[in-house]
């Protein structure tokens, strides 16, 4: 049986009403959280329509088998012996007819059908979660779990306070997962079911997910006086540059990518003496003048603000620009909490604007 065809039957199950959850095989109690406790299976049909069961719980250990990267250490995390593990993937596999872990002395590696069901995975536990959450506040409040990606090195990364402080303002039952991660692929993360939606840098297209263009980040030159840049309103030529010594993100991080467009476009040197990921740590070393750096002027002004040293902020010439949008999937709706997150979201990024 193809794995595609049963994880949206599942799907379907685990987001339909209490009478269809009765249907699939549990007893409707009085009650639909009771019967979300109760109901601890998502069923789809054999290929000859013969109506089979499968444990959620063996959808989670998949996940963390694969977050893990390793049987062993999922089942610490578990709780569980690892041969109960082994036994409780080798049931998925023959659930779905397909391989979906490949064992090496490295870990673990998903095969096309792992990344199948590990995508489908994602999106029914965060169904059940939230048809859990919205019976247990039925009635009251909105409640769930929202998962948001905010771009590190730009003008989402000042946001996470503000979006925190109004989420729970505003709607205190949700729970609000935040992250700014230099080292995984948001839009990946969104198709996995791992994030509901994300601020970043780019407009697509990438098949899976949706961009919505909120604004454009212009870039700004930081450095330490001792650099002998002058305090000027006027932008600084990129050539007048050539061969200062300037820390920035690595090669694969987006800001990264535009200074050095923008450095080849003008044929200028690019001396790069250090890679940084913490705008800590960044805006230290441009205080202590180990540095220049060139950042969009959210994160310029933070370097600065955080300066006990007198720096040089200005724009440089030509312009580097880079549009942030925010990111979500166009296979899986927003749920109503996410919605929600959603608006707060798009008002605090309408406040950058001015």
């Amino acid at each position: 049986m193809e794995p595609g065809g049963l994880l949206e039957e599942e799907k379907e199950v685990v987001s339909a009403s209490p009478r269809s959850i009765s249907a699939s095989g549990c007893q409707r109690p009085r009650r639909v959280a009771k019967a979300m406790r109760v109901c601890k299976h998502v069923s789809s049909a054999d290929q000859n329509g013969t109506p089979i069961l499968m444990d959620i719980r063996r959808l989670k250990s998949f996940i963390v088998i694969v977050d893990s990267g390793s049987i062993t250490r999922a089942a610490d995390l578990l709780h569980i012996a690892q041969p109960a593990l082994s036994q409780q993937l080798a049931a998925l596999e023959e659930h779905f007819g397909h391989k979906l872990l490949i064992r090496s002395q490295q870990g673990v590696s998903m095969t096309d059908a792992g990344h199948a069901v590990y995508r489908h995975a994602q999106i029914i536990l965060r169904q059940m979660e939230q048809a859990q959450a919205d019976a247990s506040a039925a009635g009251n409040s909105l409640a769930g779990r929202v998962s948001v990606g905010l771009v590190p090195f730009s003008s989402a990364a000042t946001l996470s306070v503000d979006l925190l402080a109004e989420t729970r303002k505003r709607h205190p039952g949700i729970l609000l997962h935040l992250t700014e991660s230099v080292g995984q692929t948001y839009s990946q993360m969104i198709m996995n079911g791992r994030l509901e939606m994300a601020l970043l840098h780019g407009t697509g297209p990438i098949k899976g997910v949706r961009f919505e263009p909120i604004l454009s980040e212009e870039f700004f030159l930081v450095a330490h006086r001792d650099f002998a840049i002058e305090a000027d309103a006027k932008p600084v030529p990129l050539n007048a540059l050539d061969g200062i010594p300037l820390l920035l993100p690595p090669a694969y991080n987006f800001v990264r990518r535009a200074v050095d467009t923008a450095f080849t476009r003008t044929r200028t040197n690019l001396k790069v003496v250090a890679e940084v990921e913490i705008v800590r740590t960044l805006a230290r070393a441009v205080g202590s003048g180990l540095g220049a750096t060139i950042m969009p002027k959210a994160i310029a002004d933070r370097i600065v603000s955080e300066s006990s040293e007198p720096l040089i902020c200005r724009l440089v010439s030509p312009r580097i620009e880079e549009t942030l949008s925010l990111c979500v999937s166009d296979q899986n709706p927003l749920s109503e909490p996410a919605l929600a997150v959603r608006d707060i979201l798009l008002e605090l990024t309408a406040r950058l604007k001015s």
